[in-house]
């Protein structure tokens, strides 16, 4: 995937400048927070605390996020996982409400993996199912919050998100992350559009039947 983005001052090192900035005091605040949350997962979940899957990040290239472990391992009488519903403990859906279960991703940040905002990193079989324009939201680095979550986060369709997130990567600005980071400080306390109505999170990306989308 290659990247028709224009380079300046912020794309060459403000927004990781931004990203120290700001990421390396938010985990020290936030990591008495962090750790009794980590503790009450512990307890419920037998000991597993983190969860860590490999996402796609810039250019498609794979690397592990860190959150919390929100979900049981609990499988059906064949051995398959439970629907994402059903394995979603009571204490993973406060944390997903108040976005806790994000806040190992600050050392995703802190390495350099992803920056604060940009389009969230999403599964890496989703990949060949993006159409071109789809694809470009991998010009940039993904990040914890983006356009596409302070516009709806996962109550909206994935066209929309990615319609979202493309015009994000056209429109990449300092004004625009700060823009972001204050909306999704007011979402984040309002704990809106957590979940797709009738799901844990949302439904399952399996491809678009159109190739563009737009705002």
């Amino acid at each position: 995937m290659s990247s028709t983005q224009p380079t300046n001052w912020y794309h060459s090192w403000g927004k990781r400048s931004l990203d120290l900035g700001l990421a390396l005091p938010v985990a020290l605040l936030t990591f008495p927070l962090l750790g009794l949350a980590a503790a009450a997962v512990a307890l419920q979940n037998r000991g597993r605390v983190l969860f860590r899957q490999l996402r796609p990040g810039r250019h498609g290239v794979l690397f592990p996020l860190y959150k919390l472990q929100t979900m049981t391992n609990a499988r059906d009488a064949r051995g398959q996982l439970l629907p994402d519903a059903a394995r979603l403990t009571r204490l993973g859906r406060w944390l997903r409400a108040t976005s806790v279960d994000e806040l190992p991703q600050l050392w995703n940040v802190l390495r350099g993996d992803i920056s604060l905002i940009g389009p969230r990193p999403l599964l890496p079989h989703y990949l060949p199912l993006y159409s071109p324009e789809q694809a470009r939201r991998h010009e940039v680095k993904p990040g914890i919050t983006g356009w596409a979550q302070v516009n709806g986060r996962n109550a909206i369709s994935w066209e929309q998100k990615f319609s979202y997130d493309v015009w994000y990567v056209n429109n990449l600005s300092l004004a625009l992350d700060l823009r972001i980071l204050l909306r999704t400080i007011r979402r984040v306390l309002s704990g809106r559009d957590v979940s797709m109505p009738g799901q844990a999170t949302t439904e399952a990306f399996r491809g678009s039947p159109s190739s563009t989308s737009s705002l």
